[in-house]
């Protein structure tokens, strides 16, 4: 297994190298090939873990003198979310061959090599963070995903493009310096920088170590303060939107979180005290913000803030001993890189074919592209967690693991109740958009509207069964 991990994490690499040497016009194929090539390793790694009896492994791979600097863990965790972050990302390179042409009204062009070579980086830096067993790895993948959200947020050469590009790896190279601390702790105590030596760790360090994770885990998942960089990044093409900003990049920060709690035996509560109040926090502003936003980017964009703002709550749950919760946290980052891309793939179909993506400028929707009616109604109802999408299943164990704990923390009781009114409000306010835009008569944009390339289409409804199907696949899978 250690083999194929190490290919699936590497051929992407190899790829965006011959992608850069080979003509222009072979780039797109040649990141398909890769791409898929990864996806391919990834199932054979879950199959194999599968077949092994699925008994968690650990490979130390790189060792200096007695200290393990990089390794490999398999596990039901790593390998689940390996399949949706290298998937998914195969779907958006599938996508932008139709996406990134001169047949787009909003952007007309023709994507370079540079665009398909990042994305093959980008996969191929996921696949390494999600199997790491170190935080030395994790920390060195981390900057990876920095450098190619930098390049690929800036990707058009634009004042506004590069000034958000500059933002989000300013904000997440700040936000590192967390796991810099955590892994410097965790050697000064340990000796190794191996994820499994969090569990050895004394009370105090270990609450230093976990800050510093969070810390981290802010930065990359845009929760407050460190949340700026998210709502401008939306000026990259709407592939990388929805890979960076709903599949992978913001995934990074509560997979560290999420991995860290899995690997530190008992976590000082005060870290779940912490965890709970920022994701609040940042729920409640991410709800507000995303009221007046007529961009349906942007929209998503503070949409996302809010959705992992959920997740953070569901893992910082889990720190007062509910297995529910965290099973719910990790679950739910499963279901929502299949919905929120599915969305943002939405907003690029239609960008693409009536040329804005502005929802005053849309309505009739539905009789012009019923295919794109169908996505935007799924992802609404996937992502506001109305049964039986994969949302529901993703808040149902988070708001019973917090009800649940409520008898014991009688704090969590108004805080359980303030999510469940934002996750009520937030369906409202989605279904308002989808009466304003989906029904009714089609707007001068909407009439005017060119079909979808096949390729695009062809993963839209990819992501709509997904948003059906994910949770199955998740529970089935970690259960």
């Amino acid at each position: 297994m250690d083999i194929i991990a190490l290919l699936t994490i590497f051929v992407p690499f190899l790829g965006a190298i011959i992608t850069v040497l080979v003509p222009r016009q072979a780039a797109k194929w040649v990141c398909q090939l890769f791409a898929a090539l990864a996806s391919l390793g990834t199932l054979i790694l879950a199959a194999a873990f599968f077949n092994s009896g699925e008994t968690s492994v650990t490979y130390q791979l790189v060792m200096f003198s007695q200290t393990e600097v990089f390794g490999l863990t398999i596990d039901k965790v790593s390998t689940l979310i390996a399949v949706a972050v290298v998937v998914l990302g195969l779907l958006v390179s599938i996508y932008s061959l139709g996406y990134m042409t001169e047949g787009n009204r909003e952007h007309p062009h023709e994507g370079l090599p540079r665009y398909y070579a990042f994305l093959l980086i980008f996969i191929g830096a996921m696949a390494g963070l999600v199997l790491s067993s170190t935080i030395l790895g994790q920390l060195l993948f981390f900057e990876i995903t920095g450098a190619c959200s930098w390049s690929l947020i800036g990707y058009y050469q634009k004042p506004t493009s590069l000034k958000a590009a500059l933002k989000a790896l300013l904000v997440t190279h700040v936000a590192s310096i967390g796991l810099f601390v955590a892994a410097a702790f965790v050697f000064k105590e340990t000796g190794t920088f191996s994820l499994s030596a969090l569990a050895s760790l004394s009370v105090e360090t270990k609450t230093i170590v976990f800050l510093g994770i969070m810390m981290a885990a802010w930065g990359k998942s845009a929760q407050l303060p460190l949340h700026v960089w998210l709502p401008d990044a939306m000026n990259a093409p709407t592939p990388v939107s929805a890979y960076l900003h709903a599949a992978s990049m913001v995934k990074v920060g509560v997979y560290i979180f999420a991995r860290a709690i899995m690997s530190g035996g008992d976590i000082p509560e005060v870290i779940g005290v912490i965890g709970v109040t920022g994701a609040m926090i940042t729920l409640i502003y991410g709800f507000i913000m995303y009221l007046p936003q007529t961009d349906m980017k942007r929209l998503l964009a503070y949409s996302t803030i809010t959705q992992l703002a959920y997740i953070f709550l569901a893992l910082s749950l889990s720190v007062f001993g509910s297995d529910l919760a965290f099973e719910g946290g990790v679950t739910y980052i499963f279901n929502h890189a299949f919905a929120k891309s599915l969305f943002f793939l939405v907003a690029g179909a239609l960008s693409y074919t009536c040329g804005t993506r502005m929802l005053p400028a849309l309505r009739g929707i539905v009789k012009k592209s019923p295919l794109l009616a169908v996505g935007f109604c799924v992802a609404a109802l996937a992502i506001t967690g109305v049964p039986p999408f994969n949302g529901f299943f993703s808040k149902f164990p988070l708001f019973a693991a917090g009800f649940n704990l409520s008898s014991e923390h009688s704090w969590l009781m108004p805080v359980m109740i303030l999510a469940l009114v934002e996750s009520v409000a937030s369906f409202g306010w989605i279904l308002y958009w989808f009466g304003k835009t989906v029904v009714g008569e089609p707007s001068e944009a909407v009439a005017t509207a060119k079909p979808l390339p096949r390729s695009m289409s062809a993963v839209l409804i990819i992501l709509i069964i997904m948003s059906f199907c994910s949770s199955f696949i998740a529970s089935n899978w970690l259960s």
